[in-house]
């Protein structure tokens, strides 16, 4: 499964942590349930790297999910597979296809997070701090991506 090689590669050569959801239990759980436990699981991510295929295209959940980190003000970024563009809803955000472009975004991902440590120890409120570490996260991946 792409999803699960993506979170090895970032674990493995970046020490970056992912949750998946399409390991979780609460998968066949009512959409009430599993809206409330989505919720509760991003509420311990920093970040969102939708990862695009056949079966998630068709989705409910990715707008969702995407609507949720767009609302928390989360960096954000798709990951596709091969050549094919994401699907114009996330063509907003960065988009990764290959093995380079998730190391591009595992530093801009760990760029990001030095920012809001920063913008937090400089007496920044969490809501500025956090503005600041996305917009750092956007423009550093954009440049890295040729984007």
């Amino acid at each position: 499964m792409v999803a699960s090689r993506i979170a090895d590669r970032l674990k493995r050569y970046h020490s970056i942590e992912s949750y998946l959801d399409v390991i979780d239990p609460y998968v066949k759980a009512n959409g009430e349930d599993l809206a409330a436990h989505i919720r509760k699981e991003m509420t311990n991510c920093t970040q969102l790297l939708a990862v695009i295929s056949d079966s998630t295209i068709a989705s409910q959940w990715v707008p969702w999910e995407i609507g949720v980190a767009t609302e928390k003000n989360y960096p954000l970024a798709t990951y596709s597979q091969g050549y094919a563009r994401p699907p114009e809803f996330l063509q907003k955000w960065p988009y990764l296809r290959s093995d380079a472009d998730i190391d591009e975004y595992a530093k801009a991902s760990k760029r990001a997070a030095s920012t809001y440590q920063v913008r937090k120890s400089a007496s920044f409120s969490d809501a500025s701090a956090q503005v600041s570490s996305t917009a750092e996260f956007f423009k550093s991946l954009r440049a890295g991506l040729g984007q």
